[in-house]
């Protein structure tokens, strides 16, 4: 199944006043997991930042102005989109933009069903407790210490993961590989093999020493490092 986490930054609160879209990022998952393919762009909103939209995102005007309008990516941006459903936390907000820029550039507007909104996933499964996406970070121990202010696609790349530990799709993917290997038969003929003996506590240790070893001989710009 494929699906797109994605998240905006905005000029404010309301499209219907007027304010605009300045950022798009968007993640790729399939079957749960991030592909790699993602669609980021900036986008010249044709007006004024007000300064409590600044505070959130930083993007200034004189940086967005040199960048292309929404109808200039729309094309790219509903091919990378596709048919799939849409990810995002709040996403009704963000929807309301994507739609306003969509009928600026006659295309037709994305359909509310097609959201999957983190927000209401996380308060049903978190009830009374705060579900921003820095707690929710907190919560499942994914690091976002490197989030000083909001970007739409470094929001989107921590909402992926949340997504999947929010659904419980991480801990159902450990159970069927876990529930897989237990099913395995021992002998299957004339290709049987041997199960081999459990590690001993000691030797465990070893083999997370070595491959501990291993991974700092990658170096610090390995994208495994991303992942630890």
């Amino acid at each position: 199944m494929r699906e797109i986490v994605f998240d905006t930054e905005t000029t404010g609160l309301d499209p219907v006043q007027g304010h605009r879209l300045v950022e798009i990022g968007c993640v790729e998952l399939l079957n749960r997991f991030p592909t790699g393919k993602i669609f980021h762009c900036y986008l010249n909103p044709e007006r004024d930042m007000p300064v409590e939209a600044f505070a959130v995102h930083g993007l200034a005007i004189e940086f967005l102005k040199n960048h292309k309008l929404f109808v200039e990516h729309a094309d790219e941006f509903l091919a990378f989109v596709g048919d799939a459903p849409l990810v995002a936390h709040n996403g009704y907000f963000d929807l309301s933009f994507i739609n306003a820029e969509l009928e600026r550039a006659k295309k037709p507007a994305f359909g509310r069903e097609r959201i999957v909104d983190t927000l209401m996933l996380a308060r049903r499964k978190h009830p009374g407790a705060s579900n921003k996406l820095d707690d929710l970070c907190t919560r499942y121990r994914i690091d976002n210490s490197h989030r000083t202010k909001h970007g739409a696609l470094l929001d989107a790349e921590l909402l992926a993961e949340v997504y999947v530990e929010l659904i419980g799709a991480r801990q159902a993917m450990l159970g069927l590989a876990s529930g897989n290997a237990a099913a395995m038969p021992e002998s299957t003929g004339a290709s049987s093999r041997v199960r081999p003996a459990p590690l001993s506590p000691r030797a465990v240790e070893a083999e997370i020493a070595a491959h501990e070893d291993f991974i700092r001989g990658l170096g610090e710009k390995t994208i495994w490092q991303d992942y630890r």
